[in-house]
């Protein structure tokens, strides 16, 4: 039984999964997987959403909600750039981990200061094209049953198949009102078939390619002001952990009938995700299986480079795994039997 090459491309790719050492992304520790249903702008139980985050800006004497985002590596958070759109002063914002009721943070939430704002290069704040940006954390933070990775959807993943999708946020309960939610609320939505939801009578050609589209044909159901930059996340049709395919970024109001939620699609940014990171080199093209180095452009801020390489684990990889360990445990019992 040659376990060997196995465990030795699991030992070096698996703490790389999530890009970090917190372990596996896409997890939710807290939550019962058994009863999952169908939910609409409810509370979130604590822990339900472990890699949202609350960014926070100073007002007064205290500070106040802005957007969300997703925790995606220890130091790092992804969510929206239109967020931060003239903005000079991010260093003074904070970041709220772990939490559910921002106005009574528990013992597991933490909190962090933004080293640095990485706003995608081309965002144009007129179309929302490019609606993404990173944030760098002044420290790392410490997963535990609250705080975890999101999984960070590649190439590899087909989003167009994965049919249990949710969004959460602190953002607005309506339209009229623009005061913030204090407890997290989730609500679980439909992917909407990009071509449908740029059509006439929906957005009549403001979506772009890069862009996802989730909620209902009649409405009833989205995200709204506040919830910009948090996560939509999907479960994976075969396994128990969820991807991040979006980031909120616009809508037409909030709940309209054939205006949903718009994300910027995490997948088409990937390689742009890794470069900022210090993961990835600058590509020349469309992302694809392999990447050709070139020098990163002079006008792009670069983090400090990270202290591993993402390795990207096929999944069949990981089944023929566990297979061949539950085989392995099998004859190790049948041997002290």
């Amino acid at each position: 039984m040659n376990l060997l090459p196995l465990l030795v491309l699991l030992a070096v790719c698996w703490p790389a999964h999530g890009w970090d050492n917190c372990g596996t992304c896409g997890l939710r520790p807290r939550a019962s997987y058994g009863s999952t249903r169908v939910v609409g702008g409810t509370d979130a139980q604590p822990g339900a959403w472990p890699w949202i985050v609350s960014i926070q800006k100073p007002w007064k004497s205290a500070t106040t909600h802005v957007c969300g985002g997703s925790l995606i590596s220890s130091q790092w958070v992804l969510t929206a750039a239109h967020c931060f759109f003239n903005v000079w002063n991010v260093t003074r914002w904070r970041v709220v981990l772990g939490a559910t009721q921002l106005s009574r943070l528990g013992p597991e939430a933490q909190v962090r200061r933004i080293r640095q704002l990485l706003s995608h290069q081309h965002y144009d704040s007129n179309t929302d094209r490019n609606d993404i940006a990173l944030l760098e954390l002044d420290h790392p933070v410490q997963c535990n049953d609250y705080i975890q990775l999101a999984c960070v959807a590649d190439t590899t993943v087909r989003v167009s198949e994965l049919t249990s999708c949710y969004v959460s946020g602190w953002g607005s309960t309506s339209a009229r009102n623009a005061k913030a939610s204090d407890v997290l609320q989730e609500a679980q939505v439909h992917l909407i078939d990009l071509q449908l939801c740029n059509s006439t009578w929906w957005y009549g050609g403001a979506i772009h390619s890069h862009n996802v589209c989730a909620g209902y044909p009649q409405g009833g159901i989205d995200t709204c002001q506040g919830d910009s930059g948090g996560p939509l996340v999907c479960k994976d049709n075969n396994a128990e952990y969820f991807w991040l395919v979006g980031v909120t970024s616009w809508g037409e109001g909030c709940a309209r009938p054939f205006q949903p939620g718009v994300y910027t699609s995490t997948q088409h940014f990937y390689d742009w995700i890794l470069v900022q990171m210090g993961l990835h080199h600058e590509v020349t093209s469309a992302p694809t299986p392999q990447h050709f180095v070139t020098s990163a452009p002079p006008q792009t801020q670069r983090p400090t480079q990270g202290t591993f390489k993402p390795c990207l684990f096929p999944h069949e990889k990981l089944e023929e795994f566990f297979k061949k360990l539950q085989e392995l445990l099998q004859y190790l019992k049948g041997k002290t039997a």
